[in-house]
Order: structure tokens, then sequence, then C-alpha cells
């Protein structure tokens, strides 16, 4: 039976776990509704978290303590039928992990479950050693070319490949980079991703078999916003791999944030204001702290600590710019057909609005300054039609194979 399942046997023991949480946080949602609602409260009278008390408070007490102990019997039975190190895996359960982790890794990582993604450096989905001899063993002619390719939000590195198409595998082939994927846990926080990613890099670099001449990262949505922040990161820690990065091309990153979570914060706060709806205001509560960040496109530590992340302040976030002497480019997608249209204006790729994925904005403090040069536009193109389509590839090509500051000589020139 497991076979038709993305899944392997370990993984039902961290699948129970999971399921345990849920059934616990079901039954503090359904408590603290039934409490709110038998108070027969004004529709806009101030929401109780208080438990239930009395007889309803005790049944409640009891689901949770049956629920527990269900909880720890199944994993016992679990524990002694499956085996703990299975290292066998596929696409598909990849790809269920990394939704999974998408939308609730933050938990997955704060209740230890094994479920978690543990960030890494990948080829082929294997995570690479970052030694000398382990990378020289790992890939076969390493060039000094390296192309760090950071995925989005509930993907994992393996769905680079979309339709045949691998904007990583395609620059190996045609400019001669060697490619490396970025695998990790996007339910945390921007900046946490960020410092580890950067932590990462420097291994990289130290340990890559040959000298390094280009560094080059590539980040897809999410992923953009999370090189940005390992670049902020290397900047105030005095990373070496930070003086080998020549090139930042960002696809379909949500540089202003993302219009979809602004609305399901909004609609948090509407469930909030009123004793009768409260509670269902914890279900979109569930999401993780990487969505959240989305919000307003957090990248610094400062933007969350301390700070409730559902409360949708913005006033916290931090205008970070480029990074200096990287050469920058931006690459939106549109639905549109064509340009000017209204569907440009205001869906832009679907997920992301053209004026957020080309780092454009209102405020000079937050606008990215990126010259026209360095900004494209794939119409007709959806948000994941931008990894598979061959008109963004013609531009990563175009600006990437350049790695010798050419483009900078000609602007300069002209």
């Amino acid at each position: 039976m497991l076979k038709s399942l993305p899944i392997r046997a370990a993984d039902l023991r961290a699948y129970n776990r999971l399921a345990i949480d849920a059934t616990l946080a079901v039954t503090d949602l359904l408590e603290n509704m039934h409490h709110n609602i038998s108070r027969l409260p004004g529709v806009f009278a101030a929401p109780t978290a208080e438990p239930a008390r009395g007889i309803t408070g005790f049944v409640y007490r009891s689901i949770r303590g049956v629920t527990r102990k269900v909880g720890v019997g199944i994993d016992a039975v679990l524990r002694s039928i499956t085996p703990d190190s299975a290292r066998d895996t596929s696409l598909q359960r990849e790809i269920l992990l990394a939704a999974l982790n998408g939308v609730v890794g933050d938990h997955l990582l704060a209740t230890d479950n094994p479920l978690r993604i543990e960030m890494s450096l990948r080829r082929d989905g294997a995570a690479l050693e970052l030694t000398p001899a382990a990378l020289a063993a790992s890939i076969a002619q390493p060039t000094g070319r390296i192309v760090v390719l950071a995925h989005g939000l509930c993907m994992s590195d393996l769905q680079w490949r979309r339709r045949g198409h691998d904007h990583g595998a395609a620059l190996a082939a045609d400019v001669g980079f060697t490619p490396v994927y970025l695998h990790y846990n996007s339910g945390l926080h921007i900046s946490t991703n960020g410092r580890e990613f950067s932590s990462l890099l420097e291994a990289l670099v130290a340990a890559w078999p040959v000298a390094v001449e280009q560094l080059v990262i590539i980040g897809y949505s999410m992923g953009g916003l999370i090189a940005r922040s390992a670049c902020e990161e290397a900047r105030r820690s005095g990373r070496s791999w930070f003086d080998h990065l020549r090139d930042l091309v960002f696809i379909g990153t949500p540089h202003d944030g993302s219009p979809l979570e602004r609305t399901g914060n909004r609609l948090d706060a509407l469930l909030g204001a009123s004793p009768y709806t409260a509670a269902l205001s914890r279900v979109g509560k569930v999401r993780s702290a990487g969505i959240t960040d989305l919000r307003h496109a957090n990248l610094d530590d400062s933007e969350w600590l301390d700070h409730d992340r559902f409360a949708g302040q913005v006033q916290r976030r931090q205008a970070l710019p480029l990074p200096e002497n990287v050469r920058c480019f931006a690459v939106a997608g549109s639905i549109s057909k064509k340009s000017g249209a209204l569907a440009e204006r205001l869906a832009g790729d679907g997920l992301v609005p053209l004026y957020s994925a080309l780092g454009q904005h209102r405020s000079p403090r937050r606008n990215l300054g990126l010259p026209e040069s360095r900004r494209h536009v794939a119409y007709a193109t959806s948000h994941l039609g931008l990894l598979d389509s061959r008109e963004v590839y013609e531009r990563l090509y175009a600006w990437l194979r350049q790695g010798d500051g050419t483009e900078e000589r000609a602007e300069t020139a002209g």
C-alpha cells in the first residue's frame, strides 16, 4: 500500500505526530469557540482566550488527554514495525514534504518532527558534503563558474526541472556553469534561512575543488528574498564568499511582498473582531513564519523579533538595498499577452505583481533601482511558467554568459 503513496514507512511516525498536534489544535479551537459563544456576548465584544469551565472544560481536557495517549500508543506500534533510517525517496515524496514544510515548517522544527527539511546544497536530489575531496568525487569536472539556484515557497530543488527544462542544467550545457541547488525549509523566517544559506555558501566556496572564478545566485520567488538576506548577512559578517559573487538574478521574486498574504492577514483581523468568529482566526494563523514574512518581504531579524507576526505592522520593515558591486537582474512574468494591459498591472504573473517582481516602489528608499537593461518581463507567462520559459532562459543566457564585466563596459561606453 505504501508503494502507492508518496511517503516511506519511516515517515508514518512523523505524520502520526503531526496528526496528533492537529487534533489537539482543533480541540483548542472548538473549546475556545464554545466558551465564547456560551457567554452570549455582543457581536463585537472582546473575545476571551480562557478555557471552558465546569463539565464542558472537563470534556475538552479529557479529549486532549485521550488524544495524547492514543498518539503515544500509535507511535509505539509504528516504532516496532517501521525502520528508522530508511533513505529511499521519490519525486512525489519530495514535493509533498516541500509543500508541508512551506505551510507548517516552523512547527515541524519547533516540535523536532522528522518531516522537517534540513537546509543543504544538493545535486540530483542528493546533499553535497562540503569538503574538497567529497565535492571532487561527487561533481564530474567542476568548473570555476558556480551557479546556485534557490527555489520558492513550498517547493523542492527538484522542481527547478519543469517540462523537461532546468535553467541550471541549461546554463551548464551552454555557458559552462556548474549548478548547485539549495534545498531548504521554506516555512522558516526568511532571515533565518538567509543566515544559514550564507554559512553554506561560505563552506561551498572554501571547499570548491577548483579556483572559483564566478559565483552566481538565481533565486526564484521566495528564493530571491533568501538570497538578498544571505547577501546582507555576508556583508555584515565579512563572509569571503561574498567577494566571489558576481551576479544575482531574481525570477518572479516578490520584493514588495505578497498581496495574497496581506489579504490573509486582513481576514485574520476581521475574524478576530468578534467573539463568535475569533476562534476561526486561529486556522489562518497555522501558516508558517515563512509565509507571513512574505506579507512585506521581510529580510531581517529585526522585522519579526519580539513582534506578533500576525499584527501586520509595516513600520518595522527595513529598506535593504541590493548588494554593491554585484550585477543584479530581475525577471517578471505577466499573464497578459501585451504591455499595458489591465491584467499586467493587477495580477502580474498570477501571484507576484509586476512592480514587485521588478523591484519598483513609489518610495525611493524601497525602489531597487534596477536599470532597464537588467529588467525583463515575460508576457503570457505565469509564475510557475517562469521556470520552463524559453524566453526567460534566453534572457538568463544573455546576461550571464558575460561574466567578465563586458556589459558594464558597454553601458559605460554608451
